[in-house]
């Protein structure tokens, strides 16, 4: 009985993770969508990835001081429920506000960033406090839901722009708020096991002053700037700097990228080991496909370059989580909080620098004067150049990797 008790609480997990999958990729996949309906710009296209990972950010802090001051089980349950009502409010309010559209977009992602905070926070440690052989591989599981769920996303949003068209992306959200719904009903009658946390907001405090900590920090926040940069803007790029029709740049580039990064949490959630080493050649990879991507004008070569990065990014992010709850154990949601914490402020600062530098490069007169004699657009070259300056973000998190892996060889 309490092996199918935390049978369904998994299947809990996952589908609330498949929910984040949703909400984190609807906003990019709409993007060209929102520009040609509404004419909204680049900059407030990035600006919606920004709240979105802000507002996880800020919940992400108050559980990293104060998670002792709430009911986790509550908070557990009440995430999937928050998510389907950030989602409601995202598609509905063009209908009956259509002159302030970017209101209600800003609304509904507050919302539904929300509850994506919370389920970075809480969903994992909950994964690790069910009894496992390997919880490593555990986490890998949970977090392999989530590009999965975002395989889904792209294809059935795809599959549904060629049947109804773009004006109707309405309905379309409100149809994967299912999704949140199910994992809401999913909770229904179960208890959560207990999950440890810090004793008082000063217990917290004191983790922070550990430079391994810090550096498992800087390390995340590379690596969701990484993973979320080529996310959020794979199906715009793709689209736009290699004038690749929208299905393929969704379905043949961003699912590719999901699939990619799917299969990487899938092998090592049943062959892992090894993850520290694993996290720099990821990084390594990363910056090859990043700078490849951006300097090479032919599209089938894009599409490789997106694909392949999901899988060079795949274990950037929980395999950083993993680090930091291995080296740290006692610090119990302190420790998930501050490394979602750190994840989402570079998943904040990635895909925003994209589209300002997007918005500047393609007004900038030496921009403009390359890309005519490249005979390309202006907002074409704009996109590469902004590509090529993301390319950083892979290429610094070798550095802050290899510390790490370093670390863990001299103490062994």
């Amino acid at each position: 009985m309490i092996t199918k008790t935390y049978r369904r609480l998994k299947q809990a997990c996952y589908l609330t993770n498949v929910s984040m999958s949703v909400i984190t990729n609807l906003a990019p996949i709409l993007f060209i969508t929102f520009r040609t309906l509404y004419g909204i710009s680049y900059s407030l296209l990035g600006f919606l990835v920004l709240v979105n990972f802000v507002t996880q950010l800020g919940v992400d802090l108050v559980f990293s001081f104060f998670s002792h001051r709430f009911n986790i089980e509550k908070s557990v349950k009440f995430t999937p429920v928050l998510t389907a009502i950030g989602m409601i409010i995202y598609a509905a309010w063009p209908f009956f506000f259509p002159d302030s559209v970017y209101i209600g977009l800003i609304i509904g992602t507050i919302l539904y960033s929300a509850s994506s905070g919370l389920a970075e926070v809480l969903i994992s440690p909950v994964i690790s406090a069910i009894p496992s052989k390997d919880v490593d591989r555990e986490l890998s599981k949970l977090h392999s839901a989530y590009a999965w769920g975002v395989v889904f996303v792209v294809i059935f949003c795809t599959l549904f722009f060629l049947l109804f068209g773009t004006k109707n992306w309405q309905w379309l959200v409100l149809m994967l708020t299912i999704v949140p719904i199910c994992a809401s009903l999913r909770y229904v009658g179960l208890s959560v096991p207990e999950i440890k946390t810090t004793d008082k907001s000063a217990s917290a405090f004191q983790f922070l002053k550990n430079k391994d900590l810090l550096l498992c920090f800087v390390a995340i926040f590379l690596g969701g700037a990484a993973d979320l940069t080529m996310a959020q803007w794979a199906s715009s790029y793709l689209e736009q700097a290699l004038r690749l029709p929208k299905a393929w740049s969704d379905i043949v580039g961003v699912a590719m990228f999901a699939m990619m990064m799917g299969l990487g949490r899938t092998l090592y959630g049943k062959y892992g080991k090894n993850i520290e080493k694993l996290l720099v050649l990821g990084s390594i990879g990363a910056t090859l496909c990043y700078f490849i991507t951006a300097v090479v004008n032919i599209p089938m070569v894009g599409l490789l370059g997106c694909a392949l990065t999901g899988f060079c990014v795949s274990m950037l992010w929980p395999g950083s989580v993993v680090v930091a709850s291995e080296r740290f154990p006692q610090g119990g949601v302190f420790v998930f909080a501050i490394m979602a914490a750190g994840g989402d402020l570079g998943a904040s600062v990635g895909p925003q620098l994209m589209g300002l530098i997007t918005d500047w490069a393609s007004a900038s007169p030496k921009i403009i004067t390359l890309a005519s004699s490249l005979n390309m657009a202006p907002e074409q070259m704009g996109m590469k150049f902004a590509m090529l300056v993301a390319t950083v973000f892979p290429l610094l998190a070798v550095l802050a990797f290899y510390r790490i892996w370093k670390g863990k060889k001299k103490s062994t």
